[in-house]
Formats: C-alpha cells, structure tokens, sequence
C-alpha cells in the first residue's frame, strides 16, 4: 500500500529557528545512528521513519558510518525515501556527516578536503540524493589545518552538494575558530551538534555560550543518555535493550545503582509534572534558547510518540530547575 502522510503531521510539533538562518527544526528530530543498520528489520525501520514523518518531524540525521555495517543506514534510509518519501522530499531536511573511520588507507577518516569530499559523494550515492540539506564535519581533526577543513565545507555548499555546513564534537575554541574561517568564506555554520544530556553537561562549559555569542543553532545528541533517561532501565537492565546489544553505545557498567537512584528520582519529578522521564529530559535540554532541536534514536514508534508529546510543557519552573539540580549532584 503506497504510502501517504498524515495530513495533520505539522499541527502540534514545534519549529526551531536555527541560529541567525532562515532553516527551522523541529523540536524533536531522529538519528539513525542505532536501528537502522544492515543488521536491523528494514520493515522496522521503515516504520519508524514514516511514524515520525507523521508526527511532524522532518528532520532525519545519519553519518557515513552508521550502521552496522558502515554506510548501511544511508542505503536503508536511501530505500525508504525512494519507495515512500520521494514525493516529500522538499518537506524534509536530511543531514549527514564525516570525519570517524570508513575505509582503509590515509584518506578514510579525519578532516581532509579529499576525505570530506568523497565521503559526502559516496553518502549521496547510498542515499540516493542529489544533495543533503546539512553536511557536517563530524569530528575535529588535531592535524589537518581548520583551514583546509572549513574550505571543504565551503566547496561542497558551493557545489550544490549540501545546502548548509555544520560541526559536531568541536570544543568552544575550535568551535568559534571554525564559525569565523566559514564566515570568512562567505558559507556560515549553520549548526553544531554535540552530545548533551543530564548526566553529560559539558556543553555547559563554554560550548553553549559560544554558540550563543555566534548565534549558530545546536542540536543534541543523545538527550535521553542512550535511554538511561526514560522508564527503561528504572527496573535494571531488560533483555533486548541497547545496553544488551554488542554494538550498543551503552554498556552494562554505566547502569550502576548510584546512576539508577537519580534517574528513579527525576522520574518522581517527571510523573509530577504529568509527563514522562524522557520528555522531562528532552524539555531540559531545549530550555536553552539555542537549542534549535534535540536528536532522539528509537525502535518503536511509541517512543517517537512519546518524545513528540515533550512539546506539550515545554516550560521549567525555577524550583523544578532547582530539583533537577538536587537530584544530578
């Protein structure tokens, strides 16, 4: 049955204005980063993409190297946008990366000009795209100059191969150095993604300012703590979870029972306030005025929904703030 999507899919999510441009997110967007692999039900993940799509979220965000196997995310989500999402197209905004390690040799990973360059035209082949709308440099590289590296950004927007350039995993200075090389060259940083969570706050020291003084948009990565910060693990660790999976980014040891008693607790102040653990720890994220959108990862479709009922209270009270704060010390 062809696919056709829900006609009331923009009536309840929000739209986040990104830094100083004139692209705007949704509040809620989804990573392949886990579950849409080779080694995942391509029916699954079909499902996924088109559930959200449905509940208003536009924005899809991949990498070279998710999968597994590497690339594989790209080819599956490049499948569902052919069979279902063509005539979409220009109301989704897609985004890829490069930068960890992809093929063997000197010109597989990091931050070169050629690297960046024939990772993006290999991501395009398996998407089966043209162009993606965001293209980032997904890591700093210690040794090519920033120079060479922002210049590639700028030559592939230029090329009509991305529409606009972003960051990830940058640190404040390298941030700021990379924002005034791209304005430079006349092809600004539209937006720099880094991992961001209750239990991971380094953003908060000098990244969020920086971006706030740049006016350059952020989205999150791993808001919900690879799903430490929802009503999963509240129990312990259950059969089938990501922290159970050999190729998870959440291991057995980060559950410890310290970690367990915090998330227990904020779970507490969530019911109190008539949501859910993870809609409380993805409205702490977007408190931030420039935080254009925070980046989930899901496999069932009842979690999408569950993360798009976040936008229902944005809001955090002062005291609530407080008691946050009380529980993460």
């Amino acid at each position: 049955m062809a696919y056709e999507a829900e006609e009331t899919r923009y009536s309840s999510m929000h739209y986040n204005r990104c830094g100083r441009s004139g692209l705007r997110l949704p509040a809620i967007s989804l990573g392949l980063w886990h579950n849409f692999g080779g080694v995942d039900s391509g029916k699954t993940s079909r499902a996924m993409v088109l559930g959200a799509f449905d509940l208003g979220i536009t924005h899809f965000d991949l990498a070279n190297n998710y999968g597994p196997p590497a690339g594989s995310a790209e080819e599956s989500f490049g499948h569902i946008l052919s069979q279902d999402l063509k005539s979409y197209r220009d109301q989704l905004v897609v985004s890829t990366k490069a930068g960890y390690y992809m093929w063997p040799g000197p010109y597989g990973e990091w931050g070169s000009r050629k690297y960046l360059v024939s990772s993006l035209d290999q991501s395009l082949r398996r998407l089966g795209l043209d162009y993606v709308d965001i293209f980032y440099h997904h890591r700093p590289d210690p040794e090519t100059p920033l120079e060479e590296t922002m210049g590639a950004l700028d030559h592939i927007v230029r090329n009509g191969k991305a529409l606009y350039a972003g960051v990830s995993n940058y640190g404040p200075e390298q941030l700021q150095q990379a924002a005034a090389i791209l304005k430079s060259l006349g092809t600004p940083c539209l937006i720099h993604q880094p991992a961001y969570n209750m239990f991971n706050r380094r953003p908060e020291e000098g990244l969020i300012q920086a971006l706030t003084t740049e006016n350059i948009g952020c989205i999150s990565f791993s808001p919900l703590a690879q799903g430490l910060l929802t009503d999963k693990y509240l129990g312990g660790i259950p059969e089938g979870s990501r922290a159970t999976k050999p190729h998870g980014a959440l291991k057995p040891a980060q559950i410890t029972e310290e970690r367990l008693a915090k998330v227990r607790a904020l779970n507490q102040l969530a019911l109190a306030r008539g949501q859910t653990l993870a809609q409380l720890a993805l409205v702490w994220v977007l408190r931030h005025p420039i935080m254009t959108s925070a980046l989930i990862g899901a496999s069932k479709v009842a979690q999408l929904e569950d993360a798009v009922g976040a936008v229902n209270n944005l809001s955090l009270s002062a005291e609530e703030l407080q008691a946050i704060e009380g529980i993460l010390q």
